[in-house]
């Protein structure tokens, strides 16, 4: 079979060991690494002074991000690879072996590289599902105020649309602190538009509360507030890596149902190039979407 590179590698990636097979045509030398900064950088050196053409790795958890990034820096050209494009053989169980395999692949050209965004966007990528993760857990949290309020027999979801709105957080933080709640107090709570409906408010949130609860509500409060905090130092952070892409963000902004929170989520995840994608159809295949039409061109109209 013909060889498509002469002198390439192929490494099998675990947690705290690195198996590296670099094969100069039919010679192999296989090499064992740890997985420190240092050592990575020794692997690197190694291929380095043995000319290696390419490299391949398995995208085993997130253990190949540490060496990609090394072996970027370094311009060392690798390609990470999907799992089930390596198909081993019977009888190759062995770490070694599995780097022997992947080095025989890669050479004979028979391994496809998966897409990995450059530097720039996998940061990106990185903030973005962070915030991601954020927003969740946040709304988590004011599920879990929710149900403790209701298991006060505190009904302040049925008048407030939001229990975490500012005159909702008002009430919430009064009851906290044990105060009394008369129909004066709550005018100061409340929003003006809610006024109107204290006669029906009162009753609802004259609940019962253990100090047990009290303190329950308060760290669930804290947390939600710290987490807002995050939430809001994200965006800015997303925002000063963002700026000079605004023009596209307005863009995507301006799309039905896409506001600039999703805006710069899909710039982060998808990238500035285009040009990988060669229509619409092939940008909706790689996102998991089903398109209607698949040689629609990609564009962003204004």
């Amino acid at each position: 079979m013909e060889r498509i590179y002469e002198r390439c590698c192929g490494i099998d990636v675990h947690k705290k060991m690195i198996v590296a097979c670099f094969r100069d045509g039919r010679k192999q030398e296989v090499r064992e690494y740890g997985t420190t900064t240092h050592e990575l950088k020794g692997l690197t050196s190694w291929l380095i002074e043995q000319g290696c053409e390419q490299v391949a790795m398995e995208s085993t958890s997130s253990y190949w991000k540490p060496l990609y990034n090394i072996f970027e820096i370094s311009g060392l050209p690798a390609m990470v690879v999907n799992a089930r494009d390596i198909k081993t053989v019977p009888g190759r169980k062995t770490d070694v072996n599995d780097a022997q395999w992947i080095a025989d692949l890669l050479q004979h050209g028979l391994l496809r590289g998966s897409y990995i965004p450059d530097r720039d966007q996998r940061e990106l990528r990185e903030a973005s599902r962070y915030r991601k993760s954020l927003v969740e857990e946040r709304a988590r949290e004011l599920n879990r105020l929710q149900k403790m309020l209701e298991g006060a027999n505190v009904k302040l979801a049925s008048f407030a649309s939001d229990v975490n709105g500012k005159s909702s957080r008002r009430v919430i933080d009064a009851l906290v602190k044990g105060q009394a709640l008369d129909e004066e107090h709550l005018k100061e709570l409340l929003h003006g538009s809610m006024h109107k409906k204290i006669p029906d408010i009162m009753p609802a949130v004259e609940g019962v509360m253990t100090p047990m609860q009290k303190r329950l509500l308060a760290c669930v409060i804290d947390h939600i507030d710290d987490m807002t905090k995050r939430i809001g130092d994200i965006d800015r952070l997303m925002e000063d890596y963002l700026g000079e892409y605004e023009e596209a963000i307005v863009k995507l902004d301006a799309m039905p149902g896409t506001g600039r929170q999703s805006a710069e989520t899909i710039l982060a995840e998808i990238g500035f190039d285009m040009s990988r994608f060669p229509s619409g159809g092939h940008l909706s295949r790689w996102a998991g979407i089903a398109a209607r039409r698949l040689d629609l061109p990609l564009r962003l109209r204004a």
